[in-house]
């Protein structure tokens, strides 16, 4: 009885539900389990649909940098600021835990999001296709081009300082003057003016 009480409390003593420390490899090996589990057997089995090609990865490029790079990181790793941050961590779609994964698999997450993790659900817009190009992308991945990389990072989001910065350096690189109230705010606004 002892055990029972004592080894739930001795988690929470040690850090309990927080986010901040490494998953342990036990916690990673049981999560992976239980997405095992839980996912339908014709899930696992369904093939891609789609043939891949030159145009097909271009446009899942795209869909990617603007949908997964946030979390997953323009190459994949998982190696960003809200991928370091989840728990379990975002896995780095380039490895083997996630390169074993079946096409349906990939589509099965992508579509339905993990329950208990930040990977949202990306289904019900209709648009299966679009999820069945991601899976090609991610196969794609450990293969990625330094050109790739590059567009993935051009086609991310940003937010209104990070456009301003980038049209200030723009600007420079043509010789033009600075813009009046320019100038870096590291929370997004201009210096001067307000």
């Amino acid at each position: 009885m002892l055990v029972v009480v004592g080894a739930p409390v001795a988690f929470l003593m040690t850090g309990g539900v927080s986010a901040r420390p490494e998953p342990s490899g036990l916690e990673t090996r049981v999560a992976r389990r239980l997405r095992s589990l839980a996912m339908p057997a014709s899930a696992r089995l369904a093939r891609n649909p789609l043939r891949p090609s030159p145009e097909l990865l271009s446009q899942a490029l795209a869909h990617f940098a603007d949908h997964c790079a946030v979390c997953h990181g323009a190459d994949g790793s998982g190696s960003t600021p809200l991928g370091r941050g989840l728990s379990p961590r975002v896995p780095d779609l380039r490895g083997a835990a996630s390169q074993e994964l079946t096409d349906g698999e990939l589509f099965f997450i992508i579509e339905n999001g993990v329950r208990l993790t930040g990977m949202p659900a990306f289904g019900g817009a209709g648009r299966p296709e679009e999820s069945w190009k991601l899976v090609h992308f991610i196969r794609h991945l450990p293969d990625l081009t330094a050109e790739e990389l590059a567009e993935v990072r051009r086609l991310e989001p940003r937010g209104p300082g990070e456009w301003r910065e980038l049209q200030e350096d723009e600007d420079f690189l043509r010789g033009e003057p600075a813009r009046a109230g320019g100038g870096h705010d590291p929370h997004g606004g201009a210096h001067g003016g307000t």
